[in-house]
């Protein structure tokens, strides 16, 4: 499916209608293009990190790559580990077991890093907030640059939101 669709692409029978949220998001994609390319030079490597979540928001941010979204092809790729990320997005609200690994990426990840908490549960713990094996919001454990509120947010959302982080990347000369 993604080949036929990459070849529908390349010949332009697919038009430039970026999912659900249409040019706004095709213009938010390439905003995030532009923004990474003159602050880091290169492509935006992200690591996702599931630190206890429903899996919604782990849905959402998958559509990112698919061939409806395509983030690749404007300079967002996924990376397997935080040693090779610019910016970490964390889902779901951070259990017990998770907070040591969570730490532990955070600081793998090299400096300027920017970390992103997807979804309601990421700030506010959502439907799991009584529960013993949560010990909080992702603010709990690491330093968060922003949210992306929504359960779970929708993929556009999730584009916004790491938009709106790279602006609190320190400018390079």
């Amino acid at each position: 499916m993604a080949l036929l669709f990459s070849k529908m692409w390349r010949t332009g029978i697919v038009t430039e209608d970026l999912g659900p949220g249409g040019p706004e998001t095709l213009r938010v994609a390439r905003a995030i293009e532009e923004r990474t390319r003159l602050l880091l030079g290169r492509s935006l490597a992200i690591r996702e990190v599931d630190a206890g979540s429903c899996n919604g928001c782990e849905i959402e941010i998958t559509a990112l790559a698919s061939p409806v979204y395509d983030c690749e092809r404007f300079g967002v790729r996924f990376v397997a580990s935080p040693r090779h990320a610019d910016m970490l997005l964390v889902t779901g609200p951070v259990t017990r077991n998770m907070e040591l690994p969570l730490r532990k990426t955070w600081e793998a990840t090299p400096d300027p890093k920017l970390v992103v908490a997807v979804g309601d549960c990421a700030r506010t713990c959502g439907v799991f907030a009584s529960s013993y094996a949560v010990i909080g919001g992702v603010d709990r454990v690491v330093p968060v640059d922003l949210f992306v509120d929504g359960c779970p947010p929708e993929p556009a959302d999730i584009l916004r939101g790491i938009l709106m982080a790279l602006d609190r990347l320190p400018g390079r000369a």
